[in-house]
C-alpha cells in the first residue's frame, strides 16, 4: 500500500483526529493510537486498522514512554488544544530535536496562534468562523450546518491527512520532518474556496437559499416521491435541464424560462407536485440512463445494494457485518486494503507494540504493575 512502513502515533481524540488517522492507516500506515488509562471504552469509532496503546500520561514514567514512541516514529498525530503537548515536555520543538526527521501534526479547530487558539468549540463554531455557515441553509431560514462534514471532516481530519502526506513527500527531498499546524476553521474555508472565488461571477449575488446551488434553483434541489421518498436535482446545464423535463413530461413551450428567477417558486411547485405523482423506484427507472442529471436519494441501508455502488463494491463490510465506505480515492497499483477486523480495544496492543519500539518484557511489566501501562488481553494475540 502507497503508506506502507510509515510509523504515526495518533493521540486519542474525537472525530476529526481518528478520522485523519484511519486514512492513514487504510492506506497502509502503521498507526498506534495512544490512549488514556482507567477508560472504559474508546469513543474512536474510526479505529479501524489501527492498534491501541494504553499510557497514564499523569504519571512522569507514562510521559516518558510516549516521548520514545513518538521519536521513534515518522509521525505524530495529535488533537489537544494549544500548549497540553508543550506541558507535558512533548511539545514539537522538543520532539524534533530529537528526531529532526519527525512530522508533527497538530489538528485543531482554531489553530496555534491567534485570540481564539485556546477557545473550545467544534464544527458547527468553525464552519461558523469559516464564513461557509452563513451561505448554507433554506432561503428565509437560519443558517444550517450539514451534520459536522465540513469543518471536522474535509476541513479537519482529511485537510489534516493530506498535509501529512505533503510533508512526508518532501522529506524525502530533504531529510526533515516538520510542524503541521491544521487549523479546521482554515480547512473549512478552504475546502469552500470555490465559493469565496466564485463569487465575481455572480453565482452568489442573491441572499442564502436563493442562488443556483444553495437550493435557490428548482432545478438543483430535492423532490419528496408518493412513497415518502426523494429523488436529487441538479440539471444544471441547458441540455440536461431538457431531459429533466422530458422525463417529468413536461412540455419546455409552456414553462417559464429556466434562468427566470422569478418564475423559479412556479417551477418548483409544478416540479413539487409532478415527482410526487410517482414512487422513488419509478422516477429512477425514467432517469436511469438518461443525462436529467437525477437520482435517488439513497438511506443508508439502500447505498451498497444500488448497482452501481454494487459494481464498485463502494461499501464494504467488517467481520462483524458493519457496513462503511471504501477508503477512497481507488489507486490502481497500491489500492488502501482496509481491514475489516474488529476496531481495537484500549491498550489492546500494548504489550505488542512497547515491544517493537524496543521495551523488554521485563520493563514492561513492571509498568504494567504500577499502572503506567494498561493492556487489555481479552483479545490480544499474547
Amino acid at each position: 500500500m502507497a503508506l506502507a512502513g510509515v510509523r504515526v502515533i495518533e493521540l486519542a481524540g474525537l472525530a476529526p483526529a481518528p478520522f485523519c488517522g484511519m486514512i492513514l492507516a487504510d492506506f497502509g500506515a502503521k498507526v498506534i493510537r495512544v490512549d488514556r488509562t482507567k477508560v472504559a471504552m474508546s469513543l474512536d469509532t474510526q479505529g479501524r486498522g489501527k492498534q491501541s496503546v494504553a499510557l497514564n500520561l499523569k504519571s512522569s514514567e507514562g510521559v516518558a514512554v510516549l516521548r520514545k514512541l513518538c521519536v521513534q516514529s515518522d509521525v505524530v498525530l495529535e488533537p489537544y488544544r494549544k500548549g497540553v503537548m508543550e506541558k507535558l515536555g512533548l511539545g514539537p520543538h522538543e520532539l524534533l530535536k530529537e528526531n529532526p526527521r519527525l512530522i508533527y501534526a497538530r489538528l485543531t479547530g482554531y489553530g496555534q496562534s491567534g485570540s481564539y487558539a485556546n477557545a473550545a468549540g467544534h464544527d458547527i463554531n468553525y464552519l461558523a468562523m469559516s464564513g461557509l455557515l452563513s451561505r448554507l441553509g433554506r432561503s428565509e431560514e437560519k443558517p444550517c450546518a450539514p451534520l459536522n462534514l465540513v469543518a471536522d471532516f474535509a476541513g479537519g481530519g482529511l485537510t489534516c491527512a493530506m498535509g501529512i502526506v505533503l510533508a512526508l513527500l518532501e522529506r524525502t527531498k530533504s531529510g526533515k520532518g516538520q510542524i503541521i499546524d491544521a487549523s479546521m476553521v482554515e480547512g473549512a474555508a478552504y475546502v469552500g474556496s470555490f465559493v469565496w472565488k466564485s463569487r465575481s461571477v455572480g453565482l452568489w449575488d442573491r441572499s442564502r437559499g436563493q442562488n443556483l446551488l444553495d437550493s435557490g434553483a428548482p432545478f438543483y434541489d430535492t423532490y419528496q416521491t408518493s412513497d415518502g421518498k426523494y429523488m436529487a436535482v441538479g440539471a444544471l446545464e441547458p441540455q440536461f435541464y431538457i431531459q429533466l423535463l422530458q422525463g417529468l413530461e413536461l412540455d419546455a413551450g409552456e414553462l417559464p424560462s429556466q434562468m427566470s428567477f422569478s418564475d423559479w417558486p412556479e417551477l418548483r411547485r409544478i416540479f413539487t407536485e409532478r415527482f410526487a405523482s410517482k414512487s422513488q423506484a419509478e422516477w429512477s427507472e425514467i432517469f436511469d440512463g438518461t443525462d436529467a442529471c437525477v437520482t435517488p436519494v439513497l438511506s443508508f441501508d439502500q447505498v451498497s445494494s444500488h448497482p452501481h455502488n454494487k459494481e464498485r463494491a463502494s461499501f464494504i463490510e467488517d467481520s462483524s457485518g458493519a457496513e462503511s465506505p471504501r477508503p477512497a480515492p481507488v489507486l490502481s497499483r497500491t489500492p488502501a486494503e482496509p481491514c475489516l477486523a474488529p476496531d481495537p480495544v484500549i491498550g489492546e496492543h500494548t504489550v505488542e507494540v512497547l515491544g517493537e519500539y524496543g521495551f523488554t518484557s521485563a520493563e514492561i511489566d513492571q509498568m504494567r504493575a504500577v499502572g503506567v501501562v494498561e493492556c487489555n488481553a481479552v483479545r490480544s494475540k499474547l
